[in-house]
C-alpha cells in the first residue's frame, strides 16, 4: 500500500513539472520520507543521490535550454538571459490561472523577455528579435519536455528501487 501512495505522490510530481512547478523536489522530498516512514522498504541513500543529481540536472536543462535556443536563432546573451528571466516571471504571473497558467505564462514570458531585450540592442530589428524570440519558445518547450522526461526517469528510478526492497 505505500509504495502505491508513493506512485500516486510522484505522478503528482510529474504533473507539477508539466505546470511548471518544483515537482521533482517534491519527489524527492516523498522518497525521503517514505525512507523515513517504510524503513523496512527504504530507498538506498546511493539511489537518492542520483536521484537528486538528476533533478539538479533537469533544473540547471531547464534554465540552459531557453538560452541556448535562443543564441542559436541568432540571439544575444542578453536576449538569453530575458528568456530565462521572461520565463521565470511570467510562470509567477500566470499562477493564479487554473492548471495551465503557469505554464503559458514560462512560455509567453521566455517569448516577450528575449523579445525586449533583444530590441534593446541597436543593431536589432523587430524581424530578428521576433526569430530570436520564437527560439526562446522552442527553447522554452523543449526544456519543458527534457524536465519531464528527466521526471519520468527519476520516478521509475525511485519506485523501481522501493519496490526491490
Amino acid at each position: 500500500m505505500s509504495l502505491l501512495i508513493l506512485a500516486a505522490v510522484f505522478a503528482v510530481s510529474i504533473f507539477l513539472v508539466v505546470l511548471g512547478l518544483p515537482g521533482l523536489w517534491l519527489m524527492l522530498g516523498a522518497a525521503l520520507l517514505y525512507n523515513w516512514l517504510v524503513p523496512a522498504a527504504a530507498i538506498g541513500s546511493i539511489t537518492l543521490v542520483i536521484a537528486a543529481g538528476l533533478a539538479l540536472v533537469a533544473e540547471v536543462l531547464e534554465f540552459t535550454l531557453s538560452a541556448r535556443y535562443t543564441s542559436k536563432y541568432g540571439g544575444s546573451s542578453r536576449a538569453g538571459w530575458g528568456a530565462i528571466l521572461g520565463g521565470f516571471v511570467g510562470a509567477m504571473v500566470g499562477i493564479p490561472i487554473p492548471v495551465i497558467g503557469s505554464v503559458i505564462g514560462a512560455f509567453a514570458g521566455a517569448f516577450v523577455g528575449a523579445l525586449i531585450l533583444e530590441l534593446t540592442r541597436a543593431e536589432s530589428t523587430r524581424g530578428s528579435a521576433t526569430r530570436v524570440a520564437w527560439g526562446a519558445l522552442i527553447g522554452r518547450v523543449v526544456a519543458a519536455g527534457a524536465k519531464t522526461g528527466l521526471g519520468c526517469a527519476m520516478a521509475a528510478l525511485l519506485l523501481f528501487a522501493a519496490a526491490q526492497r
